[in-house]
């Protein structure tokens, strides 16, 4: 079998699927077939031819998070919609707003949404965007109340034509655009400016201190030399003040040894062998 039957029946099946289809998908369309088992190159070779047959078209072949789809392109949407009775859902601001929101700082948490957008989000917006499948939660961050982290999905991708999150738009490009609310994203740039900023500050004092532990400045060393001396003068002193109080203290102990001893010198006693002569007439 050849490659341009490969690129045929790659075709075919895009066409008629509901759903886009992966690389996977499509090499297990021919697991059944003997005669051919084409490679992941040979896929994506018939992928490629398939995109350059299409560019002259009005259809086009789309490489989108889920996998490859045929569909319109946008400037012949108008004439297209035409064919479908209902009417496009419209979203409100709000609702685009706090899906913005997720795609661009996400993971994040509900009140961390309602703190960027300046006011509280309503149940109904993200019921209706877990009922959409454009998000989903991914866990709880560990916070008091245990919020639940949300994310995106690849429905949300593959619904607004993305292959992968970094194809989304800049903030910068998309924030003066009348349709949507220029204060959300100037909102979302400070943010992550200040995370950016409070980075590159917990980075510096960390750099500074250790430098101050490896490299201490002349002036903190004259100080800390000083206070060690005027500590030991400190204990000096006190020394010097217990020993006067212990002289102060011995004092009238020796006075009052030198008064006993002159009160003795005072009191004769009679000396041994003297004789005492009666006085007579």
């Amino acid at each position: 079998m050849s490659q341009e039957k490969v690129k045929n029946i790659i075709e075919a099946a895009l066409m008629v699927s509901t759903k886009p289809l992966s690389i996977a998908s499509i090499l297990s369309l021919f697991e059944s077939e003997q005669t051919l088992q084409p490679e992941r190159n040979d896929i994506r070779a018939a992928l490629e031819e398939l995109q350059q047959d299409y560019l002259e078209r009005g259809i086009e072949l789309a490489e989108i998070a889920s996998g490859f789809r045929v569909q319109a392109r946008d400037e012949y949407a108008p004439w297209v919609n035409h064919l479908f009775d209902e009417r496009p859902p419209r979203y409100s601001r709000a609702l685009l707003e706090t899906l913005a929101i997720i795609a661009y700082r996400q993971p994040i948490t509900r009140g961390e949404i309602e703190e960027i957008r300046g006011v509280s989000v309503s149940g109904t917006i993200i019921k209706t965007l877990f009922e959409r499948e454009w998000i989903k939660g991914v866990g709880h961050r560990d916070v008091p109340g245990k919020p639940e982290l949300l994310v995106s999905t690849k429905a949300f991708l593959d619904y607004f034509n993305l292959k992968k999150l970094s194809d989304l738009p800049a903030l910068a490009d998309i924030k003066d655009f009348d349709s949507i609310n220029p204060d959300l994203f100037e909102a979302l740039e400070g943010e992550a400016k200040a995370d950016a900023e409070k980075t590159d500050e917990n980075i510096q004092n960390v750099d500074s201190e250790s430098d101050e532990l490896i490299n201490p400045e002349p002036e903190t060393l004259e100080e800390s030399a000083a206070e060690v001396l005027e500590e030991l003068a400190t204990e000096d002193d006190e020394e010097l003040v217990v020993e006067s109080v212990a002289d102060d203290s011995e004092e009238p102990e020796e006075q009052e040894e030198v008064a006993t001893s002159v009160e003795g010198s005072d009191e004769e006693e009679p000396e041994e062998g003297a004789k005492v002569i009666p006085f007579t007439n």
